[in-house]
């Protein structure tokens, strides 16, 4: 298995995490900041963006997502996903707690922590609101940075990507259906026609125009050098929309963390326990399997990472800007880098003893 390991990774995708993303989580508090001052000292500005509506989606903040999501999914090759068969343990493993695990543990959390435990802490009028926002949060899985999560396993390139293609295929046509069965369940009234338009605008329109644009570049002369010209182009722009989003989020959110300061603390957790829980699940599973260690780090960190991004969107087209539903998802954005990378610390210093419980295809008790 080792050999396979180090086969594989030797030609890894090269997805090299850079020092503003290291720093993400800094610019993201940053972001917070800015955010609550400028909405305290200057409300009218954030009132007429958030006034700025069409069905019930907030226009500024559509093109603020789509600047994020389509430079990431530029980077996914449908194509790839006749490598299923190549992967299928790792990949059967990773699907099974990206949409059979991952939503049902996080309504579950929720309900333990934000309608129990935390409950006489938070604002009563919000309980439902936090609910949903953490199990839009966990109905999606990641699609970009476990491509960084991948490369800093020494994960097999062809596994990874193969996994992120097949679980957004997957998305066009769960994510509405498990977000709505699971706030129904959790007694949250559904608007079925915004959720549905939140999935056509956030995952159906970003990823036709994607694969549209990569199609027609890789027509061209060169067409996999113009290719990573645009993505490593369009990176920053990625980043500042997210950046931007946050400001505006938080200019909404500001004075009620003003009054609740441990809210967000209070989100993090049921957030932190399913992270460390789904990642350990697969990993485990992937042990269980006999997978190689080059498949089962990324199979662990696409389990438990979250597709932030979506998961913003539609809590505020759901929601509206100043929800607890919005909010939770950006505590998902606030402690996503600082997690996944223990996440991956824990993966790499397990290896020898990961080994060591497979033979044969077969791990060992």
């Amino acid at each position: 298995m080792s050999v396979q390991c180090e086969v594989t990774s030797k030609h890894a995708a090269g997805a090299q995490m850079g020092r503003f993303e290291r720093w993400l989580t800094l610019w993201v508090f940053l972001c917070i900041l800015a955010g609550i001052g400028l909405g305290h000292w200057f409300p009218a500005p954030f009132q007429a963006v958030g006034g700025l509506e069409l069905a019930r989606v907030n226009l500024p903040v559509a093109v603020l997502i789509w600047l994020m999501i389509i430079p990431m999914l530029l980077k996914i090759d449908f194509t790839q996903l006749h490598h299923v068969r190549e992967h299928w343990r790792g990949i059967g493993v990773t699907l099974f707690i990206n949409w059979g695990v991952k939503p049902f543990s996080m309504a579950l959390l929720a309900w333990l922590f934000i309608r129990g435990v935390f409950a006489p802490y938070l604002p009563a009028e919000q309980l439902d609101s936090y609910v949903a926002g953490l199990i839009i949060l966990a109905a999606a899985p990641c699609t970009a940075m476990v491509f960084v999560w991948s490369h800093l396993t020494k994960g097999d390139p062809g596994f990874t990507l193969t996994q992120v293609a097949l679980n957004d295929a997957i998305m066009v046509i769960a994510f509405a259906p498990i977000v709505g069965l699971l706030l129904g369940l959790s007694a949250i009234t559904v608007p079925w026609d915004t959720l549905l338009l939140s999935v056509v605008l956030y995952i159906v329109v970003p990823v036709a125009v994607a694969q549209g644009w990569r199609r027609y570049l890789l027509r061209r002369p060169d067409g996999e050098a113009r290719l990573a010209e645009v993505i490593r182009r369009l990176h920053p722009v990625s980043l500042l929309a997210l950046l931007v989003t946050l400001v505006l989020l938080f200019g909404f959110q500001g004075e009620q963390i003003i009054a609740q300061p441990l809210v967000i603390a209070m989100l993090a957790v049921p957030i932190l326990i399913q992270v460390y829980f789904n990642s350990g699940l697969a990993y485990w599973l992937d042990r269980r399997l006999g997978v190689a260690h080059c498949v089962a780090g990324p199979s662990a960190l696409i389990g438990a990472s979250n597709f932030f991004e979506l998961a913003v969107a539609t809590a505020i087209s759901l929601f509206g800007f100043e929800s607890g539903a919005a909010l939770a998802t950006v505590v998902g954005v606030l402690i996503e880098v600082p997690v996944m990378l223990s996440v991956v610390r824990i993966v790499n210093r397990t290896r020898t003893w990961y080994e060591a419980g497979a033979l044969d295809g077969r791990a060992t008790p």
